[in-house]
């Protein structure tokens, strides 16, 4: 007689399995990571002290070193379940635990301040200093024609390495925002109207002592312009003093990153828009259909935000109508204090709510667009912070806690093994079976999200891999005992394999269920450890689903087709003459118990 069109086909269902498993296997090695990682009560870490800086010298608010803490964690959250540890030390000091050597990026990650403020540009210039002598008027200057010796004299556009006076034409920082932002700017003719060029070499000052002073357009800040003419944006430290200040009308700032070797320094005006109106910050990767050659941070703006970035791009649109030279057509992107980028307005404003960062695409890399997303996204933090120390620590716990707890899993494991083959006898070799190809798909996993979302291995986490050993035992007991029930009833072996499974497959998904909601709760309402232990369970109590469903059901149908199962020997564990002789001698004993009390 031929089975039926829908009947099972378990053979199908553990080859899919399997395949699931050698391409988890497969992507592991992809990764390079062939190991879990571990965390920081096994490997060790990075243990950095951060000191909050106040303007008077004395110690922050009490309220903004806690908000400070919850951002730090959110930050390194972000970044993965990597059991980081945020505390606060003192009044001004915050320590932070990372675990694994060379967590240099993390670190700075957490510490950076991420003040992000949408400026407008009123001037722009070449990043050395140009204090002590004023520019030259040029009447004429073009590409090609020289100086008083000899060397090439920059054109009239500016860009970061064109003048070494302040600039009335975009740079070639002026980087997109988004689809409604310019590229390069043209160039402007090179007449006594743009901006006067430098008739010396490139980064020397031009003009003789005396010479008129330069006009700076719009800024009423003489201390500003003073120190926008003295400012050093080539040195270490490219963050004016003042700089990262919201409440000054207007701030020298230096670029954040040079580009092919050179750097641009501006005069920017009011801050128009602060980053505590972004609502959302998302890295995005390249997209070579709209000449976006390097990654970038797509900004989502509140109604706030929105309607003040659409207000300053409506500024600087008008201003290159009027003039596409004019630094006011640029808006500058600042983030603690430098300009990560300042493009043009040239297709109108931008009223959606919407912007874009980004930059060159050997510096505004993958990791360099989502660790900015992160800071962005978590909000900035209230006070600075400086590092006082950074050390590589040991682990806390050591070689011989870590095999303790090995040796405990691997006693418990082991009294399962011995539990199921002693009650259920050849059955509970596929209980056995079943817990191997689970430990293997939780290896495999706990490998791939090391590598993927900065998961480690720490001792909450190992307790949580063993205490779910119980779970998925309880998941194969449901079962067997669920078949049992059905061979006790007189019902044959293959169709009592599929009847229990009807009746048991509804109480093994109640019960998972109940565990992760359970390990769900817990991993969102604690932190640290207990937090770690409770993604380790759940993450097992899925794989046990999994697990049942693809391994120890099919399994279960395909030996029911062989004779010692089928025939029911005494070894296979579903011998019909003991099934049926433990619920006679419970029914004796029951009567006996019936009369006595009688």
């Amino acid at each position: 007689m031929a089975p039926p069109k829908n009947a099972p086909k378990p053979g199908r269902t553990l080859l899919a399995l399997f395949a699931i498993m050698v391409v988890m296997a497969g992507l592991a090695v992809w990764q390079g990571q062939t190991k879990p990682k571990l965390g920081l009560d096994l490997a060790g870490g990075t243990t950095v002290t951060l000191t909050a800086k106040t303007a008077n010298g004395k110690n922050p608010p009490a309220d903004q070193m806690n908000q400070a803490v919850k951002i730090m964690t959110k930050r390194v959250n972000g970044l993965g379940v990597s059991d980081a540890e945020v505390a606060k030390q003192g009044s001004n000091n915050i320590v932070v635990n990372v675990p694994g050597e060379g967590q240099g990026r993390v670190v700075n990650l957490i510490g950076t301040t991420a003040k992000l403020q949408f400026r407008q540009v009123f001037a722009t210039a070449d990043g050395r200093p140009t204090s002590g002598a004023a520019p030259a008027p040029s009447t004429s200057p073009s590409k090609g024609t020289s100086g008083k010796n000899g060397s090439p004299s920059p054109s009239a556009s500016a860009s970061p390495s064109g003048s070494a006076s302040p600039s009335t034409s975009s740079t070639p920082r002026g980087r997109a925002v988004s689809g409604a932002l310019a590229a390069p700017t043209p160039k402007p003719s090179g007449s006594a109207s743009a901006s006067p060029a430098p008739s010396s070499p490139l980064g020397q000052p031009s003009g003789q002592p005396g010479a008129p002073a330069q006009d700076y357009p719009g800024v009423t800040d003489k201390a500003v312009i003073s120190q926008f003419e003295a400012l050093d944006c080539y040195g270490d430290n490219r963050r004016a003093p003042g700089s990262n200040d919201p409440n000054r009308k207007f701030v020298a700032a230096c670029d954040q990153d040079a580009e092919k070797g050179q750097v641009a320094k501006y005069i920017l005006g009011p801050v128009q828009v602060l980053g505590e109106n972004v609502s959302s910050a998302n890295p995005m990767p390249p997209n070579a259909q709209q000449g976006q050659a390097s990654w970038s941070v797509s900004l989502k703006f509140d109604g706030k935000g929105a309607r003040e970035f659409g207000a300053v791009t409506t500024a600087a649109s008008q201003a290159y109508q009027q003039n596409p030279s004019s630094p006011q057509a640029q808006v500058a992107i600042v983030l603690d204090g430098q300009v990560v980028s300042a493009p043009s307005i040239r297709e109108g404003p931008i009223t959606g709510g919407t912007a874009s960062i980004d930059g060159p695409p050997d510096s505004f890399n993958q990791r360099y667009a989502t660790d900015l997303s992160n800071v962005l996204k978590y909000g900035a933090l209230p006070l600075e912070f400086k590092q006082s120390s950074i050390d590589e620590v040991s682990s806390t716990l050591g070689s011989d806690q870590l095999t303790g707890g090995l040796i405990a899993g691997a006693i418990g494991l082991g009294l399962v093994v011995l539990y199921c083959l002693f009650y259920y006898r050849g059955l509970g070799l596929v209980a056995v079976s079943s817990l191997v190809v689970a430990s293997a798909i939780t290896y495999e996993a706990v490998v791939i999200l090391g590598e993927g979302m900065g998961f480690r291995l720490s001792l909450p986490h190992i307790i949580g891999l063993i205490v779910s050993i119980g779970i998925t035992a309880d998941s194969f007991i449901v079962y067997f005992e669920r078949l049992r029930d059905e061979l006790r009833a007189g019902r044959r072996l293959r169709s009592s394999v599929e009847n229990a499974w009807k009746r048991a497959r509804r109480t093994i998904l109640v019960a998972d269920a109940v565990t992760f909601l359970a390990a769900l709760v817990l991993y969102f309402l604690a932190v640290g450890g207990v937090a770690g232990f409770a993604f380790a369970m759940g993450l097992t109590t899925l794989i046990d689903v999994v697990v049942v469903f693809f391994f120890t059901k099919p399994m279960v149908a395909l030996l029911a087709r062989t004779d010692f199962f089928g025939r029911g020997h005494p070894m296979s564990g579903l011998d019909p003459r003991r099934l049926h002789k433990q619920p006679q001698d419970a029914s004796a004993a029951a009567a006996r118990t019936t009369s006595q009390e009688a």
